[in-house]
């Protein structure tokens, strides 16, 4: 990659996930290899994932990227949340790239403009773009991706503030209409419930869970407004459901559960993560 690109730097690399290459790429093969899936039939359109430090979520995040093996896209659409106080509704990076230990990934710089032009369109306003954030939910998932994805690929990152059913509609609309036609994935990132004892923890990322399964994303919305399930990406989720139906896709399957309880046995207060995968049967053509 050209030495002049404008990158993002890492602000989280040593400290939400290894800084070294090795060990990251060690680690991140470990978490993926160690996913043991059921078997998948049809075509990966998306994925979710939860965003922790890799010694948290990476177990869980595992299956979700193993998901992803043998696969070969082009563009990567990442939808993640924005847990940082901006005013803008939907948000994406200023840079060319972004850059982790493992690399630097260029951002499809046409792709998030066309996304941008159709939600002027459709909502009235478009994506913010911004310099230097420190966000880490979008960016916790690209070592995964650098590890399983077997070509070069950019990336089509989005910053989710606005997480209601209009907003997040609206998104995957234009996110289907950018990636129609396209080798493409798209990823969401969100962990689920937050800082209750175990018991209640699975209970609530239960329910999240089943409402993901069921590929209802109004019913997403709902749970968490209902306080019956959470996940602090719920705008991620309903924005990767829509494009994905809108793409094709027909069902969902959840391939794992843990929460922080699992690794650190503090099951007092644990946040709670999912994997799934969205698939379009063979039958179907966008």
């Amino acid at each position: 990659m050209n030495a002049s690109l404008d990158i993002r730097p890492s602000p989280i690399a040593g400290q939400w996930y290894p800084g070294d290459p090795q060990r990251l790429s060690v680690s991140v093969d470990r978490y993926i290899n160690d996913a043991k899936l059921p078997e998948l039939n049809g075509d990966v359109v998306a994925v979710i994932t939860p965003h922790a430090g890799h010694m948290y979520s990476g177990p869980v995040a595992g299956y979700a990227f193993a998901a992803l093996r043998g696969l070969k896209p082009d563009l990567v659409a990442v939808i993640s949340p924005m847990h940082y106080p901006y005013h803008e509704p939907l948000l994406t990076t200023a840079h060319a790239a972004y850059q982790t230990p493992l690399g630097a990934i260029p951002v499809d710089a046409e792709a998030v403009r066309q996304v941008d032009e159709l939600l002027v369109m459709e909502l009235g306003f478009g994506l913010e773009y911004i310099r230097r954030d420190r966000e880490h939910s979008l960016e916790i998932e690209l070592p995964f991706l650098q590890r399983v994805i077997g070509s070069e690929f950019k990336l089509l990152p989005i910053m989710v503030r606005n997480q209601s059913s209009r907003v997040t509609r609206s998104l995957g609309q234009c996110l289907a209409k950018t990636l129609r036609g396209r080798n493409a994935l798209l990823v969401a990132s969100t962990d689920l419930s937050h800082f209750y004892s175990q018991q209640v923890a699975n209970d609530l990322d239960d329910e999240m869970l089943r409402c993901i399964a069921s590929f209802d994303p109004e019913a997403v919305i709902s749970a968490e407004e209902q306080g019956i399930g959470f996940a602090c990406g719920r705008g991620a989720v309903t924005t990767v459901l829509w494009a994905a139906k809108d793409l094709g896709a027909d069902r969902v399957v959840v391939l794992k559960h843990a929460t922080s309880g699992d690794v650190t046995g503090d099951t007092s207060q644990v946040v709670g993560y999912g994997a799934a995968v969205v698939l379009r049967s063979h039958s179907k053509v966008d």
